[in-house]
């Protein structure tokens, strides 16, 4: 099995031939060398984080779970934090804050990276508010990106402004830089949102969890600001029949967007985008940039 040093780290690295996405026949040599390539944009959106893995090592079409603990053999370098759960339980979480705890992680199929809107050293501070949206029966990206606009105006009236990425999956997800808000606040602003524009919009936008509710609208999932819930990293693969990527783009993308085709991006793209956009969720890491919730 070949050994590598990153940044003064042994690591040994195995099966990379493995297929890990039998319809492209992407294997998890490839899933390395993405992650490894994307480090420098996505390392700032992970860092000081707790992480949930959903791992998928016989690939994608077989058995993947999620993962929260360290797997057993990690190695002491890798930086953990002890997070406490509902009824006060403590859990460790490993963090990803180099390049060589990502290579790492990628080398054991953690295929998708989910971190919380917080950061383990400030547990009761949200520094971020994302909003999930989810396209019912008979609806697509396309219709994600219509409410994604109204959203982007409702949340300037009130001073906050918004980047956006997809989920990698069928959805959109924008995200708002916070200062000053706890996790039930940030949860308690965004569930508002979405009853209002639900109420604004309701051919358009669904806010309730009701399954059968979504069909032929777009569910704004506002849950996910809760402490307890992760949500799929910027730039994370996601583990579903070809390797897509949950990708930064840009408010004009969202605004020309007419086909879903033209906001699907898989691990053969996204270096690309990166080289000539940089990182178009940078914003989200400017403190500056950060709103307060309305009081």
């Amino acid at each position: 099995m070949p050994i590598t040093e990153i940044e003064g780290r042994q690591l040994t690295l195995s099966h990379l031939e493995r297929v890990l996405y039998p319809q492209t026949g992407t294997t998890k040599g490839e899933l390395v060398h993405y992650y490894a390539t994307v480090a420098p944009v996505l390392l700032p959106h992970l860092a000081g984080r707790p992480l949930s893995f959903l791992r998928a090592p016989g690939g994608v079409g077989e058995k993947t779970f999620f993962a929260k603990r360290p797997p057993s053999g990690t190695p002491d370098w890798v930086t953990t934090s002890v997070t406490e759960r509902s009824g006060g339980e403590e859990m460790e979480q490993v963090q990803i804050n180099d390049l060589a705890t990502l290579v790492w992680a990628a080398n054991l199929s953690c295929v998708e990276l989910h971190v919380p809107q917080w950061r383990a050293a400030t547990p009761r501070t949200a520094d971020r508010l994302v909003l999930d949206l989810d396209p019912g029966e008979d609806r697509t990206i396309v219709d994600c990106c219509a409410v994604a606009l109204l959203l982007r105006a409702r949340m300037r009236a009130d001073g906050i402004d918004a980047w956006a990425k997809t989920s990698g999956s069928k959805g959109l997800h924008l995200y708002a830089p916070l200062e000053g808000a706890s996790p039930d606040q940030a949860e308690a602003y965004a569930k508002a949102l979405a009853k209002e524009l639900e109420t604004d919009h309701p051919d358009q936008v669904v806010s309730r969890m009701t399954r059968s509710l979504r069909t032929g609208k777009v569910f704004i999932d506002w849950s996910q600001n809760s402490a307890k819930k992760t949500t799929a990293a910027p730039y994370t693969v996601r583990a579903r029949a070809t390797p897509t990527v949950s990708t930064p783009v840009s408010w004009d993308e969202i605004e020309q967007c007419d086909d879903p085709a033209r906001l699907s991006f898989t691990i053969a793209d996204v270096p690309g985008r990166v080289a000539e956009h940089g990182d178009l969720l940078a914003p989200l890491l400017e403190r500056e940039r950060a709103g307060k919730l309305p009081s």
